[in-house]
């Protein structure tokens, strides 16, 4: 039997950053349990430090991304979000120093949506589908959701 929509949400342990989980087994198996054939996965972060990319996975690549990020908003610059002398909205019990995640999260996706074709994810020869942490402060589960439509 084909349905027409299938969602669910995963949990992603994630324990430093900038921290590249490949995530694609757990979406592809979310596909084919879904019996979907035709129509599109969206694979969502439910989080504004962690987010959804696709890229090939290989390791001096992955280097070299982890060193852009850090090179675009380096942990170690003053950032008044940061700054908890002044700072007096969305303030938590365990509130971290993550400014610098929120600002690499602006050049990242929440998301990313993949065709499906014949029962199959349509995804490049290395592409990989990534939980991309940025905030490393603390170790985290990450909630992520995997929503598949049919058309």
């Amino acid at each position: 039997m084909t349905t027409n929509a299938l969602a669910s949400t995963i949990v992603i342990d994630t324990d430093k950053a900038p921290q590249f989980i490949d995530i694609t087994e757990r979406v592809v198996e979310h596909v084919k349990s879904s019996n979907v054939l035709e129509g599109i996965v969206v694979v969502y972060s439910m989080h504004t430090t962690a987010a959804i990319k696709i890229n090939e996975y290989e390791p001096l690549l992955i280097k070299d991304m982890e060193d852009f990020l850090s090179k675009l908003a380096s942990p170690d610059a003053y950032y008044r979000h940061n700054d908890f002398g002044i700072r007096t909205v969305n303030m938590g019990d365990d509130e971290p120093p993550n400014g610098h995640a929120h600002l690499q999260h602006l050049l990242m996706s929440t998301s990313e949506t993949i065709p499906i074709a014949n029962g199959d994810l349509q995804l490049g020869e290395w592409q990989r589908i990534f939980l991309l942490e940025l905030d490393g402060t603390r170790p985290r589960k990450r909630r992520i959701v995997i929503s598949v439509v049919a058309v």
